[in-house]
């Protein structure tokens, strides 16, 4: 009984002795003026969770709208949503660095961290090996790719035509969702390595990969909150086996590498991302081994099939939902009467694909938390007057800031692809700083001196696939009434997007 009397004081002091601390720790934060949710100005537990249960957007656009400008997430962590932050947070100098958020994104090898041109927290890390491949993403650059992207766009329509609209599977329902996602991985695999995954050829989530990229990032989302615990669960050798990992995709990727290798002569030519690679590796020698090609080419497929393919649905289903806008950009596309799968050249300048590619951008942004970064050693002066020290983590969610009328106009919860237009009304003076003030607050590929390398990538492959689909195919959702299903996780999942379709 002693012992037991004993044990419970010593555990009551020691709570008390925590309350204490974290009582402490609040009333002398440079953040206690930060308003937000009480627990989470003493634990990063209140975020964790929160990104657990999945309610991280919702929560976040609730507390931007019930506080202003400024919440606190965590004891050391702030969201913005001032968009005349966007440019000071992610600028293109790189004074404030990416968080230990990223770190999750770095791989084990023989027990050693290796970091990547993505989650690296160093500028001169990112800035070495992003020089030798930089000029390979640029729009002229991508143009050169259109004939391996013609390839897989007529694979796509030839596999959607047999199984859903000739002859006995006529009428049959397609989840474009999934085809899409098919889609965007082989593109990726052609323009990569000259071989598709063969998603499209078998109809299905080839290895698991698809599957095991949301489970990823359903990890990172929720473990970032607290990445020291990563160090404790996938990058445990004794867990790791536990976890996510991209193995089969990488796997891949290293296969492809070293067939590449064994036959030179063959592939010499090819029009792929490897081969360009190789020829960096051979320009940059002290900088591109064999291992930055093989890491090149996994975040080439990494970094560029998901993202596209979760835009490319978001613009496919919210067109879909809204048969005004439908109706108009299929008249836009069938006037420019084009060749299918159409060129870039001439789908560039359609001033309605444009807007309704932008405006999918903005309403479903690929990111649903916000892009941590550190303050650096000059603080950051806010608005209200509180300046945040040196070392607090800070960030914008892109689904915060793309939803503030006084920058992206009325009822901005809404699908309105006009908003990118002029208005009958408007001078070109007043259209100009509209879009300058749009296109400053737009994360959609981040911003800065880490912006998405892919974007032009992203843009070409988004409006041929767009723009094909529906100057080729009268569409319509099974259900109109419908919704789709949305999984918010560090990207936010679109799946379910069942349609009907038929040749015009």
């Amino acid at each position: 009984m002693a012992l037991a009397s004993l044990l419970l004081q010593i555990s009551t002091l020691g709570l008390v002795v925590l309350i204490t601390q974290y009582v402490l720790a609040y009333s002398r934060s440079p953040l206690k003026k930060i308003p937000g949710p009480f627990l989470a100005k003493f634990s990063d537990l209140w975020r964790l969770f929160n990104a657990y249960e999945k309610k991280h957007i919702t929560t976040q656009l609730q507390l931007h709208e019930k506080y202003g400008d400024y919440v606190q997430l965590g004891p050391n962590v702030v969201s913005v949503a001032d968009p005349s932050l966007v440019k000071t947070i992610y600028s293109t100098r790189g004074t404030f660095l990416k968080s230990d958020f990223y770190a999750i994104n770095d791989a084990m090898q023989d027990g050693k961290i290796i970091q990547n041109i993505f989650g690296t927290r160093s500028n001169e890390f990112h800035s070495k090996y992003i020089r030798p491949v930089q000029k390979l993403y640029t729009f002229q650059s991508v143009k050169e790719y259109e004939p391996v992207m013609a390839r897989s766009l007529s694979t796509f329509f030839q596999e959607l035509e047999s199984r859903f609209v000739d002859g006995a599977n006529k009428d049959k329902t397609c989840d474009i969702a999934d085809w899409i996602s098919y889609l965007t991985w082989d593109i990726l695999g052609e323009m990569t390595f000259s071989k598709p995954f063969g998603f499209m050829e078998q109809a299905t989530d080839v290895g698991g990969m698809l599957e095991t990229a949301e489970r990823n990032m359903d990890y990172q989302s929720v473990i970032g909150q607290m990445p020291f615990l990563d160090k404790w669960l996938a990058k445990n050798p004794r867990l790791a086996s536990k976890f996510p990992a991209f193995a089969a995709t990488a796997g891949f990727c290293v296969e492809r590498f070293l067939e590449r290798m064994q036959k030179l002569e063959q592939f010499k030519g090819k029009p792929d991302f490897m081969n360009h690679f190789l020829r960096a590796k051979e320009e940059h020698p002290t900088v591109v081994t064999d291992n930055e090609v093989i890491a090149y080419m996994i975040i080439n497929v990494l970094g560029g099939a998901d993202t596209t393919s979760i835009t490319t649905k978001a613009v496919v289903y919210h067109v879909l939902k809204n048969p005004i806008v439908q109706a108009r950009l299929v008249e836009e596309l069938r006037d420019a009467k084009l060749n299918h799968p159409a060129p870039y050249s001439s789908l560039e300048n359609l001033p309605y694909l444009d807007a309704c590619i932008k405006e999918g951008l903005r309403i479903h942004p690929v990111v649903g938390h916000i892009m941590e970064r550190v303050v650096p050693s000059t603080g950051l002066a806010l608005a209200n007057g509180v300046t945040l020290p040196p070392g607090t983590v800070v960030g914008v969610n892109p689904w915060v800031v793309h939803r503030r009328a006084d920058v992206y106009g009325e009822r901005p919860n809404e699908f309105l692809p006009e908003r990118w237009l002029q208005g009958k009304s408007e001078s070109d003076a007043e259209f100009e700083g509209r879009m300058r003030r749009m296109g400053d607050a737009d994360l959609s590929f981040g911003k800065g001196n880490r912006v998405c390398l892919g974007r032009p990538l992203a843009l070409v492959e988004m409006a041929k696939i767009v723009g094909t689909l529906f100057a080729k195919y009268e569409i319509e959702l099974e259900d109109p009434n419908a919704e789709w299903e949305v999984h918010p996780q560090w990207f936010v999942w679109p799946h379910k997007i069942r349609v009907k379709m038929t040749k015009y």
